[in-house]
């Protein structure tokens, strides 16, 4: 998935209300850029950082920037649009770029299924259990090389994994797809200090027999990518 409009490096200043940023261009202008984030964005917040922005001349946005990307100027970046992943993982699993999945010819994105819930992609095949897709979008590293999710409290992933093992039981594949928009990564493992809840969730479901399945990104200014020959241990 590449980038509608050329991203521009900036400086952030602060993010506040949860959706705004503060943020220094390289000419010296402030602006205010929207964060398409709910989490915590624990760790990816902290002023001065450089981060890359999209700009819009879209007429029906107040704000004329996106936050999309932390740089941490050590060659890796991490994704901070919680948009992205599904985006990202539509363009891979219509080409069929994730062996686990590359079965199924057809993706069909928010079906609505369970509880007046959607799955993020429903993908079906003749002859194959449809497979029900739920996406999340990992940013959180405490220790290095580590991904954890999620970064808050998440009830509604926790709903989300419920509904995924009543779909189990029903005989269709389940699929919890951790994206991990960090390429500065190579183990995964939930934080189940930041939400016992959702972990405890997880342990339930996945005996249910929900899948787990974790995905790397290659990530740059240009876009972010699904990265099917890079592979994350479980920790």
């Amino acid at each position: 998935m590449r980038f509608e409009t050329p991203l521009v490096p900036a400086r952030l200043i602060r993010r506040y209300k949860r959706f705004l940023a503060d943020c220094t261009l390289e000419d010296g202008r402030e602006v205010t850029a929207h964060c398409a984030n709910p989490g915590s964005m624990m760790g990816l917040a902290e002023p001065g950082e450089k981060i890359w922005l999209e700009p819009n001349d879209d007429p029906k946005k107040k704000l004329k920037y996106g936050w999309r990307l932390v740089d941490h100027e050590n060659g890796y970046f991490t994704g901070v649009d919680t948009s992205v992943p599904n985006k990202a993982l539509r363009v891979a699993l219509e080409a069929r770029e994730i062996p686990e999945l590359a079965a199924y010819e057809t993706v069909r994105p928010e079906v609505k299924y369970g509880e007046n819930s959607r799955i993020d992609f429903l993908l079906t095949q003749p002859g194959l259990p449809d497979a029900y897709v739920e996406v999340k979008s990992v940013t959180l590293s405490r220790e290095p090389g580590l991904a954890e999710f999620p970064d808050s409290v998440t009830a509604r992933g926790t709903k989300h994994l419920g509904e995924l093992a009543a779909m189990a039981t029903q005989g269709h594949r389940a699929i919890m797809l951790y994206l991990v928009q960090r390429t500065d990564c190579d183990r995964f493992t939930l934080a189940a200090d930041v939400d016992p809840a959702y972990a405890a969730a997880f342990e339930e479901a996945h005996l249910k027999g929900v899948e787990r399945m974790i995905c790397a990104t290659r990530i740059s200014p240009e876009g972010v990518e699904v990265d099917p020959t890079r592979k994350l241990d479980i920790a």
